[in-house]
């Protein structure tokens, strides 16, 4: 045996763990790059939502997934997007593209009194109304 052959071994070795590393490096890169993609696509969903007049921004989540991103097609344009969704959903919309007077319901939850902070008139009152209820 002569003395390069030993260390081939520890070169490929290396090698291999360099290669393996370096693939892991494009793979995160390729990850990030997607992420950053989506994250952009979101916002100027949101943006756009926001111009036309959506009530809460959070029925954005109602989107398809598959049809905003586009699949292996360009993308669609936010405005069709936004568009799309407020002739399919105008209640998510401001009220005038309604034909109802109604408004949207307000965002914060209401919140029910508790019975340790009601008087015993006041709970017999709430119990009475629940009882009659079922």
């Amino acid at each position: 045996m002569s003395e390069g052959e030993p260390g081939l071994g520890g070169e490929e070795d290396a090698f291999r763990a360099l290669k393996a590393h370096a693939d892991s490096l494009e793979r995160q890169l390729h990850e990030a790059e997607a992420r950053s993609v989506m994250q952009l696509r979101q916002a100027e969903l949101r943006a756009e939502a926001m111009r036309a007049g959506i009530v809460d921004i959070d029925g954005l989540r109602l989107l398809d997934p598959e049809s905003v991103a586009g699949g292996r097609d360009a993308a669609p344009a936010a405005s069709e997007v936004i568009g799309k969704l407020r002739r399919d959903k105008p209640w998510l919309f401001g009220g005038s593209h309604s034909s109802s007077a109604g408004t949207p319901p307000s965002a914060a939850p209401v919140r029910r009194r508790l019975a340790t902070d009601m008087t015993i008139e006041e709970w017999r009152a709430a119990r009475a109304e629940l009882l009659r209820r079922r």
